[in-house]
């Protein structure tokens, strides 16, 4: 598969340091073992945290991808994936948003929640080892156990947080892409729980290469039998939630994303997809609401890239709508209002502050 590296793309090497101490700790690391492993096989671990019982919010992060020898080489930079578990980024004590646990504003402040840590560049859900061929003619072999990885932190969810009546399944950018599937598996794990999911960050991906994308990362032969895929007619990660939807019609199904995430773009530069990207946001927004009754979603102005783990969670708003007030409602069972920026008084070039 081609690969063309955007002299615009937004690097996601921000934060990969080592982790630091905490004085007050409320999150426990699990490191699960068995057939985990990050990309460059070093040990996974993710995190969790209890509190309300009968409340739960299962969190895939972010952290881009790779496919090829140029995107999956750790010495590329910029790079476009986070190949390691123990980088900061891949912990929930470093983020803010709904990560800010003393913000009385936060709307699942008091509620359990596993965060799903990322470091296998496929998008939490491949299951292969894949060798790529470096730009120095070296070879790099990958780990793409996204799913493998998903599927320890929801064994460890089932067998220690089992009372939840109410589960949020959401993720940010790559963890946006899997979040429809892992909400489906939830709900198998809680069936007489009300199973809610959230995307943030990708809505707006539509290129030719994505069903190669999900083939070469072996995706195809791990997902479950409810969620059948054409690798070549998938050109957008529409058909995830459209699977997972007309499997589990009781998920309610959203997502949040800026007009101009810079990230998304620079990820369609390099999938050769187009450029255009509230345009192209919009139009799977609109087959979404199509295929799926009750979709919502939130479109924010800006070149930002995701909301979930950021400070402006609790100071955006498009069209005279709080996010924060949006995500309340939402979590609370109600059906909030589809929000366009493209409504709002400056459009949809007004960023989070």
């Amino acid at each position: 598969m081609p690969f063309r590296l955007p002299a615009v793309f937004v690097s996601l090497a921000l934060g990969l340091f080592a982790l630091p101490a905490f004085a007050e700790d409320a999150w426990e690391t699990i490191a699960p073992g068995g057939e985990t492993s990050c990309a460059l096989d070093t040990p996974y671990s993710f995190h969790a945290r209890k509190a309300d019982p009968e409340k739960l919010v299962v969190f895939f992060n972010g952290g881009g991808a790779c496919w090829a020898g140029q995107t999956c080489d750790p010495a590329v930079e910029p790079t476009t994936y986070v190949p390691s578990a123990q980088m900061s980024h891949n912990d929930p004590r470093t983020h803010k948003g709904i990560f800010d646990l003393d913000n009385p504003a936060n709307p699942v402040g008091d509620w359990s929640m596993v965060f799903v840590s990322y470091c296998t560049g496929d998008v939490h859900l491949g299951e292969t080892d894949k060798t790529y061929t470096k730009p120095d003619g070296s070879e790099t072999t990958i780990r793409h156990r996204g799913h493998v990885n998903a599927h320890a932190a929801l064994t460890w969810v089932k067998e220690n947080i089992g009372g939840a009546k109410q589960v949020l399944v959401a993720g940010s950018s790559a963890g946006a892409i899997a979040a429809p599937v892992y909400a489906g598996v939830v709900s198998k794990i809680y069936p007489d729980a009300r199973v809610q999911q959230l995307g943030d960050g990708a809505g707006g991906y539509s290129s030719p290469e994505i069903g190669g994308l999900l083939a070469n990362w072996g995706v195809i032969d791990i997902l479950p039998d409810w969620l059948p895929l054409d690798t070549e007619t998938v050109t957008s990660f529409n058909a995830l939630y459209e699977g997972a939807a007309a499997a589990f019609p009781e998920i309610s199904f959203a997502q949040y994303d800026a007009a101009h995430d810079g990230v998304q773009i620079g990820f369609q530069q390099a999938l050769q997809g187009g450029t255009a990207l509230h345009e192209q946001m919009i139009a799977n927004r609109v087959a979404l609401r199509d295929a799926i009754p009750g979709f919502v979603s939130f479109t924010a102005g800006g070149a930002e890239h995701t909301i979930l783990r950021a400070p402006y969670l609790y100071s955006y708003s498009a069209n005279g709508t709080s996010f924060v007030d949006w995500l309340g409602a939402l979590v609370a069972g109600e059906k909030p209002e589809t929000v366009d920026c493209a409504a709002g008084e400056d459009g949809c070039d007004s960023a989070p502050s």
